[in-house]
């Protein structure tokens, strides 16, 4: 049997991908064995396949893209002040805030 790793980063399943589509092992396959590791959530066959054709198509980079578009609202100081709320008063919920 082998050692699941849970919730692994999005660059290492695509570098096993990559790996294993240089390897000539179908999609199918490559998606059986990320499911076996990672786990059933990892990533649909679909999206495997679409990476192999990524990779096959020349891209070498498993690291997301920038992406354009409205910047996220999350930073440090809002996170402070989120904890900071809620050790006040250990009754808040998420739907109090």
């Amino acid at each position: 049997m082998f050692k699941t790793i849970a919730d692994p980063a999005d660059c290492g399943v695509r570098s096993v991908i990559w790996f294993l589509n240089a390897k000539n092992v179908d999609a199918a396959e490559i998606h059986s064995q990320l499911v076996e590791i990672y786990g059933e959530n990892v990533m649909t066959v679909g999206m495997v396949r679409k990476w192999i054709r990524q990779f096959n198509d020349g891209r070498i980079n498993v690291h997301d893209e920038a992406r354009s578009g409205r910047p996220s609202v999350v930073n440090d100081g809002l996170v402070a002040k989120v904890n900071e709320k809620i050790r006040e008063n250990r009754q808040f919920t998420e739907n109090a805030l």
